[in-house]
């Protein structure tokens, strides 16, 4: 996806540490989704394949809040719109074909397009997008779950 030398390790750095820091928001997104009403792995899957913060909040806050589930999907597309807008920027930086466009599309987040158009140079502007996308992916996916199972344990506040 990039290469990692001396010229995009601060990237990859910065992304790493927007990733985590990021990441830990998925334990009150887990928590709280298992408070609406979502299983664990309701949980999981929204925040694997949904994987849009704002969204995924919205989603649950709807059903929560006793919405209909059109609401909630009409809701979370609506924040998610803006992920399509920073594909269009990011898709210049990245010049990806084939299945890692999908992939890349799926790491089109706040974060993600924020590192990297931040960055100086295409090579940190990918190694940015990546290093960013990915650790946000692992993190916020990891504490969604442990959110979710700390939630279910703890029962329903």
């Amino acid at each position: 996806m990039f290469p990692l030398n001396d010229e995009t390790r601060p990237a990859a750095r910065q992304g790493l540490w927007v990733g985590f820091a990021t990441g830990l928001y998925g334990l009150s997104f887990g928590a709280l989704a298992v408070a609406a009403g979502l299983s664990v792995w309701q949980a999981v899957a929204l925040s694997a394949l949904l994987f849009s913060g704002g969204s995924q909040f919205a989603l649950i806050g709807v059903v929560a809040s006793g919405g209909s589930g059109v609401a909630a999907v009409a809701a979370s597309s609506l924040l998610g719109l803006r992920n399509g807008f920073y594909g269009l920027q990011v898709a210049r930086i990245l010049e990806v074909r084939g299945w890692r466009r999908a992939v890349a599309a799926q790491l089109t987040i706040d974060e993600s397009t924020a590192v990297a158009l931040a960055q100086q140079g295409s090579a940190r502007q990918r190694a940015g997008f990546w290093a960013t996308g990915w650790s946000v992916y692992v993190f916020w996916n990891a504490m969604t779950l442990a959110g979710a199972l700390l939630g279910n344990a703890l029962g329903d506040p």
